[in-house]
């Protein structure tokens, strides 16, 4: 062996280890067996785990199952890692083998490493602590990485809640502030009835709102936990006072509201409470790449498009043309939403191809869910930061193209019938001539009732125009 490594065994042989490693033999041999995209866990699915491991040792403790000094040392040793040190150690790949095992070792292997050392061993000996008689203790990687998901998304809540909170407050913000601007309604891209910027931009705060309202409902069945499942969910080597235990200590951890699962084998079976979660998120990400999308409409031009707001200038928006900016936070939202868009597929499938007592594609659900989760919680607080807040309305624009809209011949629709309300519409079109003039111009109304009959303010509430 190299002065470098250490020598280290597992049921399949022996392995040199990193000297300088805090995991051991069964992660070596898995970052030999996947080398696969280079992308390690998430921070939040190695924190997820780390509680489990954390949690199970206290229980443990607490039964007398462990003894005390080996349990602390764990406890000490999952502690660091929470507080962010000796994350360099989690190195399995995101792709790697069924159910999560290998990063579940991985943990196993680095909390075992380090509370030895608390308690005055040297890494890669396991003892007194060992990887899967105590760190690992009642558990199986079938029970832990189906709570560690539940926990991750939970966790992970906690943030997406209040950006999505926080852009929906902007865009409702905006819906006051552009409560007086008329603008011309679009409907399949062409001219419709007149409505007021505000009400959009209150309509897109709503939108996010009712996202957020699904998330926290469909997030709510994450709670119930399977821990305790063991192998196939029923439990075998935990003691019965084990799960509501775990519960207790998983609460305290991680200061979320968690419930202990009515039946462990189901929970274990199904991926379907986490496949309905991402599928909400995928719902959001769909919603809200409409708006990013309706944002860069409304922004377009300044001179051949709509040019109905004024986005905030963030960066220059060409390499070749001076002066050109383009709404590049807009732009990065949809980028994001096909992403997550991507993450649902790819977790549905995964969640449709368990077997019988386990799901065996849990890495790549955990991966994708967590994933979608991170990049939708910057993408909503950069785009209420960095864009919605600072959106101005082209009040000139907007009053420019409403009148000019062919679409406001639907106003005279009650007075003069439907025919002719759509003859005056195409004519308007035709000469390049408004509504308004052409009604004047024909003698269409009295004039005491073209003002009252087109007041396009009116057209924005229920209600006949002119009555």
């Amino acid at each position: 062996m190299s002065q470098h490594t250490r020598a280290e065994k597992d049921p399949l042989g022996e392995l040199p280890v990193p000297e300088s490693a805090l995991y051991g033999v069964q992660t070596v041999r898995a970052v030999q067996n996947f080398p696969i995209s280079g992308l390690r866990p998430l921070p939040m699915f190695v924190d997820a785990v780390v509680w489990i491991k954390r949690s199970a040792a206290l229980t443990h403790k607490e039964t007398g199952r462990l003894e005390a000094r080996l349990a602390e040392a764990i406890v000490a040793a999952a502690d660091e890692v929470l507080a962010g040190q000796h994350r360099d150690h989690f190195v399995v790949d995101v792709y790697q083998a069924g159910a999560g095992t290998s990063h579940n070792m991985n943990v196993n292997e680095v909390l075992a490493n380090r509370a030895n050392e608390i308690l005055g061993g040297r890494r890669g000996a396991y003892t007194p602590v060992h990887p899967n008689d105590h760190v690992n203790m009642a558990q199986s990687t079938n029970d832990v990485i189906p709570t560690a998901i539940r926990l991750g998304v939970l966790a992970l809540l906690r943030d997406l809640g209040p950006a999505l909170a926080g852009l929906r407050d902007r865009f409702l913000d905006k819906g006051r502030e552009f409560d007086d601007v008329i603008k011309c309604g679009r409907t399949h891209l062409q001219d419709a009835m007149p409505i007021r910027l505000g009400q959009e931009f209150r309509a897109y705060g709503i939108t996010i709102e009712r996202n957020a309202r699904r998330l926290n409902d469909v997030g709510d069945f994450l709670r119930d936990l399977g821990i305790g499942g063991s192998a196939v969910g029923t439990g075998v080597n935990v003691e019965p006072q084990y799960p509501a235990l775990m519960i207790r200590h998983l609460r305290k951890a991680t200061g979320l509201d968690l419930r202990e699962g009515e039946d462990r084998v189901q929970l274990m079976q199904s991926m379907g409470d986490v496949a309905a979660f991402s599928a909400q998120l995928r719902t959001f990400a769909v919603d809200l790449s409409k708006i990013a999308s309706d944002l860069r409409l409304l922004a377009s031009g300044p001179r051949t498009g709509l040019d109905e707001i004024v986005m905030p200038a963030v960066q220059p928006g060409s390499s070749i043309m001076p002066g050109k900016v383009n709404p590049s936070i807009a732009e990065m939202v949809n980028q994001v939403c096909f992403q997550v868009v991507g993450n649902d597929t790819c977790v549905s499938a995964a969640a449709e191809h368990g077997q019988l007592e386990l799901n065996v594609m849990m890495p790549v659900i955990a991966h994708n869910v967590m994933f979608s989760m991170m990049i939708l919680t910057n993408a909503a607080t950069t785009l209420a930061e960095r864009c919605v807040a600072g959106i101005t309305a082209n009040v000139e624009q907007c009053a420019y193209w409403v009148e000019r809209s062919a679409a406001l011949a639907t106003a005279l629709a009650p007075q003069i019938g439907y025919a002719r309300a759509a003859e005056l519409s195409k004519r308007s079109v035709k000469e390049n001539t408004l509504i308004r003039d052409l009604v004047r111009k024909d003698g269409v109304l009295p004039e005491k009732d073209i003002d009252r009959v087109l007041d396009v303010r009116r057209m924005t509430e229920i209600g006949v125009p002119g009555k």
